[in-house]
């Protein structure tokens, strides 16, 4: 078992995610399909959000008591939430701009390169997180001369568990970067309102390597988030790549996933608190001791220690281990194949003739 979805709240924590899958699904829709849903979802609410987040942080700082205890200021107030925010929404963005060839950037043949740059900044910001958890896990095991007290508190009041997992999952993160082939080959969709930017190269093989490697950073780094942004999350564009939607995965995870953050980081306690809110296996007796998330936020380590939580974190190896083989895997069948028909891998597409690759290209503008 990956997840302690077992007892009363079994109904709840499913529907819960049921309901994240399906409005995430949604909302994409809403932000792809026209320009006025694009800049509403992607750009006004975001830039609506900015404003709030700035008040609530100089509320803070002068000492306001309704913004100390804001959710937000609360339990998302970490470098890494408002970094992976804005950087899949500065994604979201460019991909707009690629899509509709907005100004001289989105005509440029310069700026295909962007959605590259803007993924791979993603995925180094999550691997910066994977290895900081893992040099946290050491230090606290060589402070407490335990190895098996790799327990560390994160500037999000959750308790991480930090070993070899993180830095499995870190590399496969950086595999994971090399696995993304054919850079140039960026097109716009043909339907009547060019709603899609598509990456025709980014085929199946890419999208199952990125997700274990992500399900991975977020089971062991958000770990009372990952039932929704592990598994929800990573499934909902993935879902709409794979029915109506080929070639197109790429703007379906930025989308998503900006929506995810800007959600999550108003409403943080319906992951931690509410009882939609799910741990993973990591926390092992958490759930038969009635201790949840919400409250492991206010034990220090002393708390945490006499608390009795057992860490079992055998499922953060197996799933790190899964996403470092899938990523090797794939880079090498890229190498093998760019071998093969002589071409530069990054520069030119290697999944030419591939299934997903054409289906993709029978949607694409041929300029």
């Amino acid at each position: 078992m990956l997840f302690q979805i077992y007892g009363a709240n079994t109904g709840a924590q499913l529907l819960g995610w049921v309901a994240v899958f399906v409005c995430l699904v949604l909302a994409n829709e809403i932000a792809r399909r026209t320009k006025a849903g694009g800049l509403a979802v992607l750009v006004c609410l975001p830039a609506a959000l900015t404003v709030y987040f700035i008040a609530v942080a100089i509320g803070a700082a002068n000492g306001a008591e309704w913004a100390k205890n804001n959710q937000t200021y609360l339990y998302m107030n970490g470098w890494f939430h408002y970094a992976k925010l804005y950087a899949a929404d500065c994604g979201c963005i460019g991909f707009m701009m690629l899509k509709y060839k907005w100004g001289k950037l989105g005509k440029s043949e310069w700026f295909k390169a962007f959605p590259f740059v803007i993924v791979a900044i993603n995925i180094l910001i999550a691997v910066g997180s994977d290895f900081e958890s893992a040099i946290n896990g050491a230090i606290a095991a060589a402070k407490a001369g335990d190895e098996t007290w790799r327990w560390w508190k994160s500037s999000e009041n959750v308790w991480l568990y930090g070993g070899w997992w993180n830095w499995a999952n870190g590399i496969a993160g950086i595999l994971n970067i090399l696995c993304m082939t054919g850079w140039w080959g960026i097109y716009q969709s043909k339907d009547k309102n060019r709603q899609d930017m598509l990456w025709p190269d980014m085929t199946i093989w890419f999208i199952i390597a990125y997700d274990l490697w992500n399900f991975q950073y977020t089971y062991a780094n958000l770990p009372t988030h990952t039932w929704y942004c592990g598994v929800a999350l990573l499934l909902a564009p993935t879902f709409a790549a794979a029915f109506w939607n080929k070639g197109g995965w790429i703007q379906n995870r930025a989308n998503t996933l900006a929506i995810w953050c800007m959600f999550a980081q108003v409403f943080p306690l319906f992951q931690i608190q509410s009882k939609c809110a799910v741990l993973p296996t990591l926390y092992g007796n958490a759930d038969k001791l009635g201790i949840n998330a919400f409250a492991m936020t206010s034990m220090d380590e002393v708390a945490f220690r006499a608390s009795g939580i057992v860490a079992n974190p055998v499922a953060q190896g197996v799933v790190a281990l899964a996403a470092l083989i899938a990523n090797v895997i794939v880079l090498t069948m890229i190498i093998v194949r760019a071998k093969k028909m002589h071409i530069n891998p990054y520069k030119s597409e290697v999944w030419v003739g591939t299934k997903d690759y054409e289906e993709a290209m029978a949607r694409a503008v041929r300029d």
